[in-house]
């Protein structure tokens, strides 16, 4: 019965991390540690996870041609570098005052994308590079990946209107780079927590199966909304993740 739940929660997640370029490991964490043998190697698996389901959405974008490779190029190295820096600081702050922090900081992102009126914007000309804010990219993928390696998530729930509010990526672009990025910081986690407890496999297998269909489907309704359309979806979900923060920071020890 565990295993069945967290094969539908997996998919769940998947599908709406998927549609709006976040892996949401925050949400599917408390379902993986039902079946994990200990808080250590469910946090492992639970980032193994989100590497797959991450890996398969990118899949996805990448064939619609939704990513910004050059904004990979630049945000990828130091959300990584960010991530393995805030994992060796992890004791120093409590992660409960991150967690609330970050959950706020969600809070407000989601409202200010539900609330956001502005008209889309005009087509990009043939070969015509939007502008982006590169600085602020290196920045904010640092600042997060340093967050994320404080409280063992990817973060993409705060690099999405990072890439969206601070870098001025156009929302499919940023969906399919943000979801990009999220499975080399994936990978990374994974790997990090191999010296403190082995993942547990059978949630690997059972979650990882049924997040690549969810991720898949999401990723494809990706293109068949508009730009404001995903704007609210990006928006609602934020608001989701930021509910679960909090959950996470009252459970949290």
């Amino acid at each position: 019965m565990e295993l069945a739940l967290l094969a539908i929660w997996c998919f769940l997640v998947a599908l709406g991390g998927g549609l709006v370029g976040l892996v949401l490991g925050n949400l599917r964490l408390p379902v993986v540690l039902l079946v994990a043998s200990s808080p250590a190697a469910g946090a492992g698996a639970n980032i193994a996870i989100s590497a797959v389901a991450a890996a398969t959405a990118a899949i996805a974008h990448i064939r619609a041609g939704r990513i910004n490779w050059r904004l990979f190029v630049w945000m990828a190295p130091p959300s990584i570098l960010g991530a393995v820096a805030g994992g060796y600081v992890s004791g120093v702050l409590p992660s409960r005052a991150l967690l609330i922090l970050i959950a706020v900081v969600l809070l407000l992102s989601g409202i200010g994308m539900l609330r956001d009126k502005r008209p889309p914007r005009p087509p990009r000309a043939d070969g015509e590079p939007h502008p982006l804010d590169i600085p602020a990219a290196v920045g904010s993928g640092a600042a997060i990946g340093v967050l994320g390696g404080m409280v063992g998530l990817i973060l993409g729930s705060l690099r999405m209107p990072a890439l969206l509010k601070l870098v001025g990526e156009v929302p499919a672009r940023a969906v399919g780079t943000n979801v990009s990025v999220g499975f080399l910081v994936g990978v990374s986690g994974a790997l990090g927590h191999l010296p403190n407890a082995t993942p547990d496999l059978t949630p690997i297998l059972v979650g990882g199966a049924a997040s690549i269909p969810g991720a898949l489907l999401g990723s494809r309704l990706t293109g068949r909304l508009s730009e404001q359309q995903l704007i609210r979806a990006i928006g609602f979900v934020l608001l989701v993740a930021a509910a679960g923060m909090v959950v996470q920071a009252i459970v949290n020890p």
